[in-house]
């Protein structure tokens, strides 16, 4: 499962990324929100491949990052 504590760790990163550049209202929000939802979305299919209640918890959670993401992007 280290691909799935890999994107994990990714996907909170890039999370922290995405909430302190909109803090600050960077210029740059646009992208890290694209950016963001690429990293949630690939997260979330890497954790729904396990079967256990928390990867499938987390794969819902990282689909859902994603979703708002793409929105705050667009």
């Amino acid at each position: 499962m280290t691909d799935c504590i890999r994107a994990d760790m990714d996907c909170a990163q890039t999370c922290r990324l995405a909430a302190a550049a909109m803090a600050r209202n960077s210029e740059f929000i646009n992208s890290i929100c694209r950016l963001c939802a690429e990293i949630c979305d690939a997260c979330g299919s890497i954790c729904e491949k396990y079967d256990h209640d928390h990867c499938q918890d987390c794969a819902k959670a990282c689909r859902a990052c994603a979703d708002e993401c793409a929105t705050m992007a667009a």
